[in-house]
């Protein structure tokens, strides 16, 4: 069994069979824990086809399970990036509805003043009291909130059909029993036959706070510079996946210079700031820099979805071993020239490190070993 020792948190995308939603995994897992289910927006954000809003802002229904203790255990939302597995075709689901906006913070209002559980269209009435107006109700199920001048403000309208379907499993911070915790929401998933989607990933998010010195960063920046396309061809990155990408060359520049190394973290983290980081990368490193304590992470972006706790758990420890490597660097010491030292050196748990230096072993060249949903055959 691969111990993980590194507060951590997943998201594993997933996709409900045709029938059934991310409400009923939800539900599987509230009773499996003897707890409840609760509702809730969750934000997204998508392109926007309209000149001048580049993006749409979002609210979708989100499902938070906590346990019998009022304890969060995990949450269960949307995910806009999973389209191939759905039938656009297919009639919006009674009940199921987005709210829309071009500015996140008008949505930030939704959050807190409407009722993400109320009744058919009657969500955004308390958002109409706060402008002033009424609600606007127009064909095919849509109510629009706008303005004293008519400006519009937020849109509500039925999901499209089967957005119900896509099923985003985002799990609490886990301190410990990490191999039993996945092992009990992917199980609830398997038995409602949920599936990996054709765009699928998971996400790791490992507390921030040890990588916290310019010693870190500047190591683990040398580190994926150096083996990051090794390690994405080891885990079986999905080639469908979107949101993925390189970091600013500013970084590695930056990261790289002897000013940077000597700086002390609050130095550090104000010239990281400066570089133009995104969270759409291959690690994303903008948690660390945004002060919000409850998401205080460098998110690994690049594994594939997974249903198998096992391939999921050999995964994680890999990322913990390398992410470790950075943390216990000396100053100056160098990055390890191949990844099979990268692995020899690396706190990697001991399962974990016979599972990937076995699979390096095996092929002729590192790629695909930890088995790759996406792959032919």
């Amino acid at each position: 069994m691969i111990t993980l020792d590194w507060k951590t948190g997943f998201e594993i995308e997933l996709m409900a069979p045709p029938g059934l939603s991310r409400r009923d995994l939800a539900e599987a897992t509230a009773t499996r824990v003897g707890g409840t289910v609760e509702c809730f927006f969750h934000p997204q954000s998508e392109p926007s086809a309209v000149e001048g809003r580049p993006v749409f802002e979002n609210l979708t229904p989100g499902f938070r399970v906590r346990d019998g203790q009022g304890v969060w255990v995990a949450s269960f939302v949307d995910d806009l990036t999973l389209q191939r597995d759905l039938d656009r075709e297919r009639a919006p689901l009674a009940g199921w509805r987005r709210i829309v906006a071009d500015d996140g913070r008008l949505l930030r209002l939704v959050e807190r003043h409407c009722d993400p559980e109320a009744e058919g269209d009657e969500t955004l009435e308390p958002l109409a009291a706060l402008f002033g107006t009424a609600a606007q109700r127009h064909e095919a199920g849509m109510v629009r909130v706008v303005d004293e001048r008519g400006r519009s403000v937020a849109i509500d309208a039925p999901l499209p059909g089967e957005r119900e379907r896509p099923c985003e499993i985002v799990t609490a911070p886990i301190e410990r029993d990490h191999e039993a915790v996945l092992e009990g929401l992917l199980a609830d998933a398997r038995r409602l036959g949920f599936t990996v989607p054709a765009e699928g990933a998971t996400h790791v998010h490992f507390d921030g706070g040890p990588l916290c010195s310019a010693s870190a960063m500047a190591g683990l920046v040398e580190v994926w510079t150096r083996h990051g396309e090794a390690l994405k061809r080891l885990v079986g990155v999905n080639p469908r996946c979107v949101r993925l990408g390189d970091w600013p060359a500013a970084l590695v520049r930056l990261t790289g210079s002897e000013p940077f190394r000597a700086m002390d973290w609050t130095q550090a983290k104000a010239a990281l700031g400066g570089v133009g980081l995104s969270k759409y990368c291959d690690l994303n490193l903008t948690n660390l820099l945004t002060g919000r304590p409850e998401k205080h992470t460098v998110e690994v972006r690049v594994l594939p979805a997974q249903l198998e706790t096992a391939s999921l758990m050999a995964a994680a420890g890999l990322f913990e071993g390398v992410l470790g490597w950075c943390r216990d660097r000396e100053p100056g010491e160098a990055t390890p020239e191949t990844l099979v030292d990268l692995l020899i050196r690396s706190p990697i748990d001991e399962q974990a490190r016979v599972h990937w230096l076995d699979r390096l072993r095996q092929e002729a060249t590192p790629i695909g070993v930890m088995r790759n949903p996406y792959s032919q055959g």
